[in-house]
């Protein structure tokens, strides 16, 4: 996580490669996201063991709104295409418009975590918390863990928009648009990922039911 804030609060202007042909920072945050693959992939597994093991409700389908979920993470897809955008822009010279689809970027990155906390507060006046049942509390870990991240990059690109007025983040220093990028397309496409096992894909029948 140092690496990532490091990268976003200090322009990139550094090329040199490693023997993978790779930048330094690329290579550092390859390694950073496999390594935070390796955990979500433990907390998406613990919550599907889990899920269906708890002996008292609210269960999955008490509480779940898949049209509502839907749209939010529609938002949050769609933030990957402004972020493409940003990227492109910077590679081009064009620091205004990169500016612009940075700010569309974290904006929608705040809508789809004020969805989250909607839920969540919809969920808990429902009667699930935390502490609840055990799919409580491997779905509040799961997206908690998830949102968190978004929060993060939220932050990640807000201080890259706001160095871009500094002149800090220009064509020359776009690795740092690139690196917050990846960071947030791989935000994204586990969040794929969560949606399609929390959400879509049906529970079976509650322990004991």
């Amino acid at each position: 996580m140092a690496t990532l804030e490091h990268s976003a609060a200090a322009p990139v202007t550094d090329h040199a490669a490693t023997s993978t042909g790779l930048p330094h920072l690329k290579l550092a945050m390859w390694l950073f996201l496999a390594s935070d693959c390796l955990l979500f992939g433990a907390l998406i597994s613990t919550y599907v063991l889990y899920r269906g093991a708890s002996t008292v409700g609210p269960y999955p389908a008490d509480v779940f709104d898949i049209p509502y979920t839907s749209v939010s993470s529609f938002v949050l897809l769609a933030s990957s295409l402004t972020m493409v955008l940003a990227l492109a822009a910077i590679q081009r010279g064009d620091v205004g418009r990169s500016r612009v689809w940075l700010l569309a970027t974290a904006l929608l990155g705040m809508t789809f975590l004020g969805g989250q906390v909607y839920e969540f507060t919809s969920f808990v006046r429902e009667g699930l918390t935390l502490k609840t049942n055990v799919f409580g509390t491997s779905f509040y870990v799961l997206t908690g863990f998830h949102g968190t991240h978004v929060a993060v990059g939220v932050l990640m690109l807000l201080t890259v928009f706001t160095l871009s007025f500094a002149g800090k983040i220009n064509q020359d220093s776009s690795m740092t648009v690139e690196l917050v990028g990846l960071y947030w397309h791989f935000v994204d496409i586990v969040w794929i990922v969560i949606f399609t096992v929390v959400y879509l894909i049906p529970t079976g029948s509650p322990a004991g039911g």
